[in-house]
């Protein structure tokens, strides 16, 4: 399991994560949960555009840290596939590389590789954000493939002069905290009998009345980056006082993505010294 975050204010978007990739057996039992997944990628080095992902950690037997940066690769020299890719960052919009990243993940990876799988498939999802050039705010797209295989986006998450947070993967402390309620309270409704037309306008009503204030587009980005890290960190600290494996968990690691920095990483972890390998 996971908590991805995209945060969105005036200067810039943060992108944050834990460390958390659980291993779960065939009937649904959790093996192990290992906490050095990479989960947060730069899509170009040099480029001001980013990626989170949740949900599945691989694709067959390849790792998404890994196909990201096959990805990266194929943006920076092209390659037999798509010679057409080669890309210099201050050409490409924001759009298009997601655009991009579905058709080589979804397309040409997961569908491949679940073509044949019966019942249910794992479910993916990316949020891909950064500025497209002479653009003046960040841009945030989002990938889905629910766990019937089928994907939708890449969707634009919010308007170019909107702000705000979105959170995927195990959103419920997040949700309890900040809008005021769980996040399975639309299946209640359900279950007690409520119409469904009747649903979206309770939830709306409950949002209205709940949600606490928390990102406001002047904030600075430093505090931007403080906020996402204490939503991370919070998803960790209750999930780990709850019955049941830890799913999420390990280091947090965090990416700015600003206007005139780019893509910047403000916490990361290295499984290498870097005075061993300069």
């Amino acid at each position: 399991m996971t908590i991805a975050i995209s945060l969105k204010v005036n200067d810039g978007v943060v992108l944050a994560s834990d460390s958390a990739a659980t291993m779960m057996s065939s009937n649904g039992g959790v093996l192990n949960v290992y906490e050095n997944a990479n989960k947060i990628f730069n899509l170009q080095k040099g480029s001001p555009i980013g990626a989170a992902t949740w949900g599945a950690g691989s694709i067959d037997m390849a790792s998404i840290a890994t196909l990201a940066k096959d990805f990266r690769r194929v943006l920076t020299e092209g390659s037999d596939e798509h010679p057409d890719w080669k890309m210099q960052f201050d050409c490409v919009s924001v759009e298009e590389v997601a655009k991009r990243f579905k058709i080589f993940m979804y397309d040409e990876r997961y569908v491949v590789a679940y073509c044949k799988t019966e019942g249910e498939k794992p479910p993916l999802g990316f949020v891909v954000a950064g500025y497209s050039p002479k653009e003046s705010f960040a841009e945030e797209w989002l990938i889905l493939i629910d766990d019937k295989g089928i994907c939708t986006g890449p969707t634009r998450i919010r308007g170019p002069k909107e702000t705000g947070w979105y959170c995927n993967g195990d959103p419920e402390a997040i949700y309890r905290l900040v809008l005021g309620f769980d996040p399975r309270l639309l299946e209640i409704f359900v279950q007690l009998g409520v119409a469904k037309k009747d649903i979206s306008n309770l939830i709306r009503f409950l949002k209205e009345q709940l949600e606490v204030l928390m990102v406001v587009p002047p904030m600075p980005i430093q505090d931007a980056i403080d906020l996402a890290e204490f939503l991370v960190e919070t998803t960790i600290k209750y999930r780990r006082f709850l019955p049941g494996a830890p799913i999420v968990g390990g280091p947090v690691e965090i990416a700015v993505i600003t206007k005139h920095e780019g893509f910047k990483w403000v916490k990361r972890k290295h499984y290498y010294d870097s005075e061993l390998n300069p």
